[in-house]
């Protein structure tokens, strides 16, 4: 194999002898054939290769649902695996190691000094997300990689710009958060590397580099290689997760059943198939996530070209009570529960503020009230985006659960839940004003230039924005589009009102910047990027997958096979145009 040079910038590493290979087109930089290595690109090369056919099919099959939903078809709990929702005698695994108690987690990317911060915060998991929270430029990809080894290997630390050191010392007893690693959703492609000579899966990628160079470094520190599973849409989809675990634990010489799993479930059409979705993974199963940003997201995606039984509110309206979500989240605690998997609470979006205390004051008492409810409710756990609410939530987790680990016990068999509840949009309370229309263009504008700087997770008015919350706010304003909906004002929601609002907020977003050259001209492909997907006839699936092949794949030398237009070509977005690959390979 050819070793991993930090001159060069493509690098080759042969998968068999017929010729197929993984070629690395980003730029190595020092320090990154560390995770680099042509061992590690072996390993994820020959998953893709397995597994590339059935994910885009998948893909494939998500796009026909959606079209026929939109066509007067309605989702429905299914009829061909209802053996499995009646069948009481399976359970998942047993919780693994580390994985007991999950009273509080934190969310973040996984840059380094927000990683120390997440590992010192007290929290009994650190979610390091390489999804939602991270900006998937090359550098945040393998650096991420890097993180993520140096904190298994114990040596993680950072020095700022100033001077100032930071390293992981753990809470008051030196412990630190048990590690769970959310990748990619199935459909991100990773452009900056390719297999017989088509992008690999970004899923792929980061769940495997991590479990090569980390699986036996967290066993051996009494854990494990556990993961947040983003976006999926279907049983089906859980079952190629559990069939690339199997694959990947066989590679590596891994027990079956070392790798754990928890599902967040975030899409709509996920939310029918919860059962199936952890009998597919049931032996790697660590439970489900209510993830609610997404989720919301997925239902305006999903419904938004059915009318106005289906409209949402202003953003601010639609909260955890609204009926809608009260019976997906009602659901999730009594189907886990039922089957022997923790149910995790989702994100409180609300975050301290320490130059204003009125601001954080606020603020905890959003959150506090949040996990309360959750806890009631029958959550395990919750999240928690910042170390300064960790306190709040484990104060409210440890009222209610004492010294238990959890409350699986409680099996909610009072609960249930019909199609109609799920459906039920419509019936949130609230309305489309002016100020929400306004809110929605300034947060999707101000998320995509950071995103654009390689920032994934953001501070905005008081709340940390990341790209689902970025999309709930596109996708409304482009359903308030459509549906000419009339503001409390009275004006209708138009083309040129929506053009005229993206302007101003251009317009007072650059002006701040105004001698800042990089981000002006960011403001400006933001709002660029913006206003195709607010304009858009159709719904874009995701507002990143254009920003990432149009301004992150930054290749340091082009594939051989294609000229450097189309190896960023905007028209195969998840990377399957060229993936018709044999499943065994």
């Amino acid at each position: 194999m050819t070793p991993v040079s930090t001159q060069r910038a493509s690098t080759r590493v042969t998968l068999t002898s017929s010729g197929a290979e993984v070629q690395v087109l980003g730029p190595v930089r020092e320090g990154y054939e560390r995770v680099l290595t042509p061992e590690a690109l072996a390993f994820v090369g020959r998953l893709d290769q397995a597994f590339a056919e059935r994910r885009c099919e998948l893909l494939e099959a998500r796009a026909a649902r959606r079209a026929e939903v939109a066509s007067g078809a309605d989702l429905g709990f299914r009829s061909d695996t209802r053996w499995i929702r009646t069948d009481p005698s399976w359970k998942v695994a047993p919780p693994a190691p580390g994985l007991e108690d999950r009273r509080v987690e934190i969310t973040g990317p996984t840059d380094r000094k927000m990683a120390i911060n997440a590992l010192n915060s007290g929290a009994k998991v650190w979610l390091a997300d390489q999804e939602d929270a991270t900006s998937p430029t090359w550098d945040n990809v393998v650096g991420g990689q890097l993180t993520l080894l140096d904190a298994s290997l114990g040596t993680l630390e950072w020095t700022s710009p100033d001077g100032r050191h930071y390293r992981v010392t753990g809470d008051a007893d030196g412990a630190t958060p048990t590690v769970v690693v959310r990748p990619r959703g199935w459909h991100l492609p990773e452009k900056h590397l390719r297999v017989d000579g088509r992008p690999m899966s970004g899923s792929i990628v980061d769940f495997g580099l991590y479990l090569f160079h980390c699986a036996r470094l967290q066993l051996d520190a009494g854990r494990g290689p556990y993961f947040y599973l983003p976006k999926l849409e279907s049983h089906l989809e859980a079952r190629l997760w559990n069939d690339v675990f199997v694959r990947a634990q066989q590679m590596l010489g891994l027990p079956r059943g070392t790798i754990r799993a928890t599902v967040l479930v975030e899409t709509l059409p996920a939310a029918f198939e919860m059962e199936e979705i952890l009998y597919e993974l049931r032996e790697h199963a660590a439970g489900l996530n209510a993830g609610r940003w997404d989720y919301i997201f997925s239902a305006i995606k999903t419904y938004g070209t059915r009318g106005h039984d289906y409209l949402l509110p202003d953003r601010a309206d639609v909260t955890m009570t609204a009926p809608f979500m009260r019976a997906y989240t009602e659901l999730l605690v009594a189907t886990c529960h039922r089957r022997g998997a923790h149910a995790v609470g989702g994100m409180a979006a609300a975050i301290p503020d320490r130059g204003d205390p009125e601001r954080t004051a606020a603020a905890v008492a959003k959150v506090r009230a949040d996990k309360e409810r959750e806890a009631r409710d029958g959550f395990d756990g919750s999240w928690v985006a910042h170390p300064g609410l960790v306190g709040t939530c484990r104060e409210v987790f440890d009222a209610v659960l004492g010294s238990r680990p959890n409350q699986v016990h409680r099996h909610r068999p009072e609960v249930a839940v019909t199609a109609a509840d799920l459906l039920d949009l419509g019936a949130t309370p609230g309305e489309v004003s002016a100020e929400g229309l306004r809110t929605n263009v300034s947060v999707a504008l101000h998320y995509l230039e950071a995103w654009l700087g390689g920032r994934g997770a953001v501070a905005l008015h008081g709340l940390m924005e990341d790209a689902a919350t970025a999309e709930i706010s596109r996708s409304q304003v482009w359903q308030w589009l459509r549906e000419e909906v009339r503001l409390t004002d009275g004006r209708a929601v138009s083309r040129d009102l929506v053009e005229q609002v993206l302007a101003e907020e251009l317009a007072a977003a650059r002006e701040p910047v105004a001698g800042d050259d990089a981000r002006t001209a960011r403001f400006v492909d933001a709002a660029e990027l913006l206003r195709e997907a607010l304009l858009a006839e159709r719904l874009p699936s995701f507002l990143t997958t254009t920003a990432y092949a149009r301004h992150l794949v930054t290749l340091a030398e082009p594939p051989s096979s294609v000229g450097r237009d189309e190896a960023v070509d905007v028209r195969d977005l998840s990377g399957c145009a060229a993936a018709r690959v044999d499943p065994a390979a």
